[in-house]
C-alpha cells in the first residue's frame, strides 16, 4: 500500500491538554482511526532554537526529544494534520511517501 510516513519531534515535557504532546499526538491517532504509531524517546538531539538536550545531563531529565511516528494513508495524513493545526500545535514533523504493507495477512 501507497501512503505516508509522519514523523514529529516534540520535547518529554511538552504539553498540550494536560498530557504530553507525544501522549496526546498517539491518542488522537488512534481516536482518528490511524492502525497504529510509536514514539521514541531520543539520547540527545536538539532543533530550531539550537538548545543541545541530552541524556546524560541529571537537570535535563524530562527536556530530551521524543520522536512520534505514523505509517498512513495519504488522506489520514491530510486530516491528521488538519486536526493538529486546528489544535493550534506547533510541531515540527516530517512527512515522506512510504509503501508498507504486512507479511501475512492485510492491514485490517
Amino acid at each position: 500500500m501507497n501512503g505516508i510516513y509522519l514523523k514529529f519531534f516534540v520535547l518529554e515535557k511538552q504539553m498540550h491538554q494536560h498530557m504530553p504532546v507525544y501522549e496526546w499526538l498517539l491518542e488522537h491517532a488512534k481516536k482518528s482511526g490511524i492502525n497504529g504509531g510509536s514514539a521514541f524517546r531520543t539520547i540527545a538531539g536538539y532543533g530550531r532554537h539550537h538548545k543541545l538536550h541530552e541524556d546524560r545531563f541529571f537537570e535535563l531529565q524530562g527536556d530530551l526529544p521524543v520522536e512520534v511516528v505514523f505509517a498512513v494513508s495519504s488522506e489520514q495524513s491530510e486530516q491528521f494534520l488538519s486536526d493538529l493545526r486546528k489544535e493550534g500545535l506547533d510541531i515540527f514533523f516530517i512527512r515522506m511517501p512510504v509503501e508498507f504493507e504486512m507479511t501475512l495477512g492485510s492491514m485490517d
